[in-house]
């Protein structure tokens, strides 16, 4: 089920900021291996840019900046997954040859499963990992509560209800009037997901829950392994549908980990 982003208000807003990348990333280097982040409903890069110094030397993060947030917040957000996820699949193809990984939260994991399989379709590089996050597997979710189609108030209240977003960012009514139209287009996007069967990706994955999550049907979670041929983890952590942010130094050692594993072995030089 989707969920929002624990939403701070920015210091400075550009009143006609210019066309923004896709992919952010902290300057330096390239290192060994880049992963793509996917935010959840109404998230930005912001959230996965944070995990860098816990990831180490040689991954490096790339935050998923989708417009209608952070600086990006006065483009009109988007509207449609096909388009998004052609879009999003694009740029990842086109950056220089670099093994890399893929994670998403909420929506975010719809996301990066979908971006997975057409990078797949393309014929380009896959990632070497697919990480989903607090998310039902794809052919076994609910109807969803239709969230994008509440007035404004009773939005509001489920902001509330979800404890992640400050009480004071819920209060500035200016602030909430800029951000509610992403908010909705998000959980729209998560609640018209219409699940398309096809080819098995090539791609091995890990599925993380969170073991308090009140809304999901967690018994169908395992249904995840059936979109790969490569295998699929399980991992659950001790928390509700926020636990990449309330559990975030878990996740990101069991991400590490992961990932430390599935990288290539240094190539040496032979005499």
């Amino acid at each position: 089920m989707p969920t929002s982003y624990p939403l701070s208000s920015p210091s400075h807003l550009p009143s006609d900021p210019p066309r923004l990348p896709w992919l952010l990333r902290r300057p330096g280097a390239p290192r060994a291996l880049r992963l793509y982040g996917f935010a959840y409903a109404g998230g930005d890069a912001g959230m996965y840019l944070s995990w860098q110094p816990a990831l180490g030397a040689q991954i490096e993060v790339c935050g998923v900046q989708l417009p209608g947030r952070g600086v990006r917040l006065r483009e009109p957000p988007a509207d449609a997954m096909e388009p998004l996820v052609e879009r999003l699949a694009a740029d990842i193809a086109a950056q220089p040859r670099q093994p890399f990984a893929l994670f998403g939260h909420s929506l975010g994991a719809l996301l990066a499963f979908e971006v997975a399989r057409r990078l797949q379709r393309l014929g380009a590089p896959a990632p070497l990992h697919l990480f989903v996050s607090a998310c039902e597997a794809p052919g076994y979710r609910r109807e969803g509560r239709n969230l994008h189609r509440l007035p404004d108030e009773a939005l509001i209240e489920v902001l509330r209800d979800y404890n992640g977003t400050p009480a004071e960012v819920l209060r500035d009514r200016e602030f909430m009037a800029l951000v509610l139209p992403t908010l909705r287009a998000d959980f729209a996007l998560a609640c018209e997901y219409a699940y398309r069967p096809g080819p098995k990706l090539r791609v091995p994955m890990s599925v993380l829950v969170g073991e308090r999550e009140r809304e999901g049907r967690w018994s169908e979670v395992g249904r995840w392994a059936d979109q790969t041929e490569a295998g699929c983890e399980l991992h659950r952590f001790d928390g509700g549908h926020l636990f990449v942010d309330s559990h975030r130094a878990a996740v990101v050692d069991r991400v590490r980990e992961t990932l430390s594993r599935a990288m290539p072995a240094p190539r040496t030089l032979l005499g």
